[in-house]
C-alpha cells in the first residue's frame, strides 16, 4: 500500500497516498507465562562475610559540558528535532492534483488528490511519488509560503514511484533539501517525517526509528522495489512523496507506503532510499525516464525441486527459461527458450529452454531475484551468467541493455 495523495487507489501495500491494506487476524490468545525459580533452604546461619559496599565517588561535570536540559525544559534531542523542523519544512511542498475520472454511466468528473514533495534545486525542481502525480491533467505546488504555482512532470518511473516536476518560481522562495546516504544507515536509528497529511495538516513532524532496512516492495508496476527503508514514524495519506530525514535533517529517502489494516498509520511505513533516488534522479532529468537495465527474459520458471524431479532436470533450482526478448542481449549472446510444451498435471509447461543459475556468481532462484540483480547494475554493464544446457553447465558473457516498455 503506498502511503501518498489523498486519492488512495487500493493496492498490495498503501502508497501513502495509496494503502495496501493486509490484515492478521489472530484465532486466540497465547498466554505467556514468567517462571519463578523459588528456592527453599534449610534455616539461615548466621553469615560469615558481609560484601562492603563501595565508596561512593564524587560526579565530576567539565566546565563546557552542554546541560541536558536547557532553561526552556528542552533536551538535547529535542533540539535537534526542532533545529531540523526549522531548516528543513521550508523545503516541503503540497501537491494537489485533478484527475478526470469516467462514471458509471460514462460521464466524466474530476476528481482531486493531494500528496507532499520537497524541493531539490533553485531551479524549481520537485521531487514527489508517481502514484500522487499519475494521470493527473492538472498539478499544482504550494510552498511555504503559501504561494501556488502550475507544475510540469518533467520525469517519472512508476516501478521507483518517483516523479520530478517543475514550477516556475523564484529562486529566493525555494529551499533545496539537502540529500543524505542511505546505504550507512542503521536499525534504531532516529527517523523524521514532514509532510501533509489528509491533504489539509501542512507541513506535519512525525519522528520515529528506522525500523527495518533492506525491505522489498512491489512497485507500481508490478516489478519489485529492493533495499527499501521501514519506519515508525507516522505516515498517513497525503505525506507520500516528503521527506524520511535522518537527525542532521538530510534526506534518507522518500515516504512512499505503509502497512494498515485500516489505511491510517499503524506504525509500519516505508521509503525508496535516498541511494535509489540519486541513481536514478539524473536519468529522469536527461530521459525524463530511468532506463531499467535487463538481460532479456521475457518469461522463465522458477525451478523448485519438485518441478526438477518432474521434469528429469539436471538442478534443483534456477530458472528454466521460456521467452526471450527479441534482439535482447541473451538471444545475441545465443542463449534459448523453450523449444516444447508438455503437460504437468493440470497445467502447460514449456520445456526444453536454457537453465539460469546464476549472476555474476550470484544464485539465482526466483525471477524477482534475477530483476532485483539486474537494477544494482547500469545500461551498458557487462555481467557473466550461468547457465545449462542438455545437462551441461556453460557460462556467457552480456552488456546490460535497457529494458523495453510493455
Amino acid at each position: 500500500m503506498m502511503t501518498g495523495s489523498s486519492r488512495m487507489p487500493m493496492h498490495t501495500i498503501r502508497w501513502t497516498g495509496i494503502a495496501f491494506a493486509i490484515m492478521l487476524t489472530l484465532g486466540g490468545c497465547a498466554q505467556i507465562g514468567t517462571a519463578l525459580f523459588v528456592a527453599t533452604a534449610t534455616p539461615a546461619l548466621a553469615p560469615t562475610w558481609t560484601p562492603t559496599p563501595p565508596t561512593p565517588q564524587p560526579v565530576v561535570v567539565a566546565e563546557n559540558a552542554t546541560a541536558l536540559i536547557d532553561a526552556q525544559g528542552l533536551d538535547i534531542a529535542e533540539h535537534r528535532v526542532i533545529d531540523v523542523y526549522k531548516r528543513v519544512a521550508p523545503s516541503v511542498v503540497n501537491i494537489t492534483t485533478q484527475v478526470l475520472r469516467r462514471g458509471f454511466f460514462f460521464n466524466v468528473t474530476p476528481q482531486e488528490g493531494a500528496g507532499s514533495g520537497f524541493v531539490l534545486d533553485q531551479e524549481g525542481h520537485i521531487l514527489t511519488n508517481f502514484h500522487v502525480i499519475e494521470q493527473a491533467q492538472q498539478i499544482e505546488v504550494t510552498l511555504d509560503n503559501e504561494q501556488t504555482f502550475p507544475a510540469q512532470v518533467m520525469g517519472s518511473d512508476p516501478r521507483f514511484d518517483l516523479a520530478i516536476l517543475k514550477v516556475d518560481a523564484p529562486a529566493d522562495i525555494l529551499h533545496p533539501v539537502e540529500l543524505g546516504a542511505s546505504a550507512t544507515l542503521q536499525v534504531g536509528q532516529r527517523a523524521i517525517v514532514i509532510g501533509n497529511p489528509f491533504g489539509q495538516f501542512s507541513r506535519t513532524l512525525t519522528t520515529g526509528v528506522v525500523s527495518a532496512l533492506d525491505r522489498t516492495l512491489e512497485g507500481q508496476d508490478g516489478r519489485p522495489i529492493s533495499g527499501v527503508i521501514q519506519t515508525d514514524a507516522a505516515i498517513n495519506r497525503g505525506n507520500s512523496g516528503g521527506p524520511l530525514l535522518d537527525s542532521s535533517g538530510r534526506v534518507i529517502g522518500i515516504n512512499t507506503a505503509i502497512f494498515s489494516p485500516s489505511g491510517t498509520n499503524a506504525g509500519v511505513g516505508f521509503a525508496v532510499p535516498v541511494d535509489t533516488i540519486k541513481r536514478v534522479l539524473p536519468e529522469l532529468m536527461e530521459f525524463g525516464r530511468y532506463r531499467h537495465p535487463y538481460i532479456g527474459v521475457r518469461y522463465a520458471y522458477g525451478i523448485s525441486p519438485g518441478l526438477a524431479n518432474s521434469l528429469d532436470l539436471p538442478v534443483e533450482a534456477g530458472l528454466l527459461l521460456v521467452q526471450l526478448d527479441q534482439n535482447s542481449p541473451l538471444e545475441k549472446a545465443g542463449v534459448r527458450g523453450a523449444q516444447q510444451e508438455s503437460i504437468l498435471g493440470n497445467r502447460r509447461v514449456y520445456i526444453g529452454g536454457d537453465i539460469l543459475t546464476a549472476m555474476d556468481g550470484t544464485p539465482i532462484l526466483t525471477v524477482e531475484q534475477l530483476q532485483l540483480l539486474q537494477e544494482q547494475h547500469k545500461i551498458g554493464d557487462e555481467v557473466t551468467l550461468s547457465l545449462m544446457r542438455d545437462g551441461k553447465p556453460f557460462d556467457v558473457v552480456v552488456a546490460l541493455t535497457e529494458e523495453p516498455t510493455r
